[in-house]
């Protein structure tokens, strides 16, 4: 992981576990719409609760930084962002809990969820 100008980890980029996603690359992928951003109240009161921004894990998601999924999903992703398929991610939050972001695949709306309620 790098760092930043002003010292803070510097995560764009990283989708699978550390590794560095093609958004990254001078062959990007095209980028992530996330239509009608919404999340579930047991998300939005985890996010709250762990002083998680929910537009924080939206941005992660739109530039592709997927959390920590299997490397077999980020090539999922990677081909949802060509074909127009369904993108997600999922981020453990600090403290414990984890929301997934699941991007539709007409990309009319993108949900922050618990993996309870999917």
């Amino acid at each position: 992981m790098s760092m930043s100008n002003d010292g803070t980890p510097n995560d764009a980029g990283l989708n699978d576990g550390g590794s560095r996603s093609s958004a990254a690359s001078p062959t990007a992928l095209p980028r992530l719409e996330l239509g009608q951003p919404v999340s579930t109240p047991g998300a939005l009161e985890l996010m709250m609760a762990r002083g998680v921004s929910p537009l924080s894990l939206l941005s992660r998601h739109a530039r592709g930084d997927w959390g920590q999924i299997p490397p077999e999903d980020a090539r999922s992703n990677r081909e949802a962002l060509i074909h127009g398929f369904r993108v997600m991610s999922s981020y453990p939050l600090p403290g414990g809990g984890v929301v997934w972001v699941i991007t539709e695949a007409d990309r009319s709306v993108t949900t922050c969820l618990l993996p309870s309620e999917y």
